[in-house]
């Protein structure tokens, strides 16, 4: 009997042994039952925020989707704006060559030509001497009828002399006003 009293307490320290077992797993498994909950819970916050997060990211790619859309048209707008200046700027740079051209150009002529302009300048030069000698005569001319139109009728020895006759020896263009009747202050 002996074999069956061990064999009962062998059996009453197992089945105490796996009750103690079953008690533990049970603690265990409402531990882990705690925490599932908890991460549950968690996790439904996260999908709350995630869903959030969704709709915003799909809100803020629709609007960039649109910014793009805007910013696409309004460059393109801008290239023509650019080609234009771009244009312009080309335009500007045919004209400063035209410019050139025609400077180089006139400085080559001149430079051919210098002799040329030189006596045209002298010649110029030279009529315009002849044209106001021209005036000094005919001032001359005014000033001699004008001045001794009534003395030369009352008194024939203060007749002007010649008109192209001068009254001095010397060419000096002060005397000649003088004789002239053209300046006053030297007359008076």
């Amino acid at each position: 009997m002996d074999w069956q009293i061990i064999l009962y307490i062998a059996a009453g320290v197992a089945a105490l042994a796996f009750l103690i077992l079953c008690i533990a797993i049970a603690i265990v498994l409402f531990s882990v039952k705690k925490n599932l909950d908890h991460v549950a819970k968690t996790l439904d916050g996260v999908e709350g925020q995630i869903q959030g997060i969704t709709r915003e990211s799909t809100d803020l790619l629709h609007k960039t989707n649109r910014l793009a859309e805007d910013v696409q048209g309004k460059s393109a707008k801008l290239n023509s704006v650019v080609d234009a200046v771009q244009g312009i700027g080309q335009s500007m740079n045919n004209l400063n060559s035209s410019v050139d051209r025609v400077t180089n150009s006139i400085t080559h002529n001149i430079s051919q030509n210098e002799e040329k302009i030189s006596q045209v300048v002298q010649w110029s030069n030279v009529a315009m001497e002849v044209a106001d000698k021209w005036q000094m005569r005919q001032k001359r001319n005014s000033a001699f009828n004008t001045k001794y139109s009534t003395t030369a009728e009352s008194d024939p020895e203060n007749l002007p002399v010649a008109v192209n006759q001068s009254v001095t020896t010397t060419d000096n263009l002060d005397e000649n006003r003088v004789n002239a009747g053209l300046d006053d202050e030297r007359n008076k």
